[in-house]
C-alpha cells in the first residue's frame, strides 16, 4: 500500500506496539551472564553455547564436532572472544569479563560482524573494503542500472509498521541516488520485509524475545525479516520495546551492502538497546558513498 496523506498524519498520533511491552522476558543471551570470569583452561557449563554465539557471528569459522559439544575453554574459544572484543574496542584480554558480558548479552542484529574471515580494520580481503570504521560487502552490490528498488510487505505484516518501513527506506535515498517504492500483490520485487519468529525457513532463526532483533541478506538477495517476538515501536518511546525506524535503517543498510560498524553512535552498529532511537550517522553516510562511488 503506498504512502497517502491519511498515512503521513498517522505519524503524529500513532504509536506502534507490535505485542505487549510490558514485561521483558529473558533474553536467550542470558547464559552468558553464568560465565563472567571464565577463561583459558576453565571448564564450566555453557561454554559450547558461547561457541556457538561467537560462530554465529563470524567469530569462530570451524569448528569439528567434539570442539562444539565440549564445555571446554580452549585456545579457538579464547582467540575468538580476544577479537570480539577487539571489534567492540574493549580490552582484548580473552576473558569474560563484565564489559565482555554486557556487550555480548545486549539485544542485537542477527548479521555476522566478521563476514570471510574478515573483521573491521583489515584490508587484505577481495570481499571485505574497510575505511574509517564502517565494513562494505563487496561481493556483490546492486548494479549501476539498478538504482529504483521496489519493496514487498509478506504475509501478516502490521499495517502500523509499514510506515516507520517506508520512512526508513527515504532516510537511506536521501543520501544515495537509491530510489524505492512499494508494490503490492502478485508484482515481483527487489526486496521483501517480513515478521518471522523462531525458525522460518531461512537457516537463521531468530531466538525470542531480546536476543536476536533482525537481520537482512546482502545484494542482491533482498530478504529482510524482523523478529515476530520482539515488542517494537514507532515515534513514541517505549523503553521496554525497539525501535522500529531505527532498525529498519539499519538493516536496509545490509540490504545496500554495508557490514556493521565499530562506530557506536552510527545507525551500522550490531547492538540496540530498549527505547533508543537513532538516524544515520556520518560514519554510515561515508560508508553508502564509498560503497557506490557517490
Amino acid at each position: 500500500m503506498a504512502l497517502n496523506l491519511v498515512n503521513i498524519l498517522l505519524i503524529f498520533t500513532l504509536t506502534v506496539s507490535i505485542g505487549y511491552a510490558s514485561y521483558i522476558h529473558p533474553s536467550a543471551f542470558d547464559f552468558i551472564k553464568k560465565l563472567e570470569g571464565c577463561g583459558k583452561g576453565n571448564t564450566t557449563q555453557g561454554i559450547y553455547e558461547l561457541k556457538t554465539y561467537l560462530k554465529r557471528f563470524g567469530y569462530i569459522q570451524h569448528l569439528s564436532e567434539t570442539e562444539a559439544n565440549n564445555d571446554i575453554f580452549d585456545d579457538i574459544l579464547e582467540s575468538a572472544v580476544k577479537t570480539y572484543q577487539a571489534n567492540y574496542k574493549l580490552n582484548p584480554t580473552g576473558i569474560i569479563d563484565a564489559p565482555t558480558v554486557s556487550k555480548m548479552t545486549a539485544p542485537r542484529c542477527g548479521v555476522a560482524d566478521i563476514v570471510n574471515h574478515m573483521q573491521h580494520g583489515s584490508s587484505n580481503s577481495s570481499m571485505i573494503h574497510t575505511a574509517s570504521n564502517y565494513s562494505l560487502f563487496t561481493g556483490k552490490k546492486w548494479e549501476p542500472s539498478n538504482r529504483h528498488l521496489t519493496y514487498k510487505f509478506l504475509g501478516d505484516f502490521p499495517e502500523t509498521a509499514k510506515l516507520p518501513a517506508a520512512l526508513a527506506f527515504k532516510r537511506w535515498a536521501s543520501v544515495t541516488q537509491f530510489t524505492f517504492s512499494e508494490v503490492g500483490g502478485a508484482e515481483l520485487s527487489d526486496l521483501t520485509l517480513e515478521f518471522v519468529r523462531g525458525d522460518h525457513g531461512d537457516g537463521a532463526p531468530f531466538d525470542g524475545e531480546g536476543g536476536l532483533l533482525a537481520h537482512a541478506y546482502y545484494p542482491t538477495d533482498g530478504r529482510l525479516h524482523y523478529d515476530l517476538d520482539d515488542k517494537w515501536f514507532y515515534l513514541f518511546i517505549n523503553n521496554k520495546a525497539f525501535d522500529l525506524w531505527s532498525i529498519s535503517l539499519h538493516e536496509i543498510g545490509h540490504l545496500l551492502g554495508l557490514q556493521h560498524s565499530t562506530v557506536e553512535a552510527a545507525i551500522m552498529y550490531p547492538t540496540f538497546s530498549r527505547g533508543e532511537t537513532k538516524d544515520l550517522d556520518q560514519d554510515d553516510i561515508q560508508g553508502i558513498k564509498a560503497l557506490y562511488s557517490l
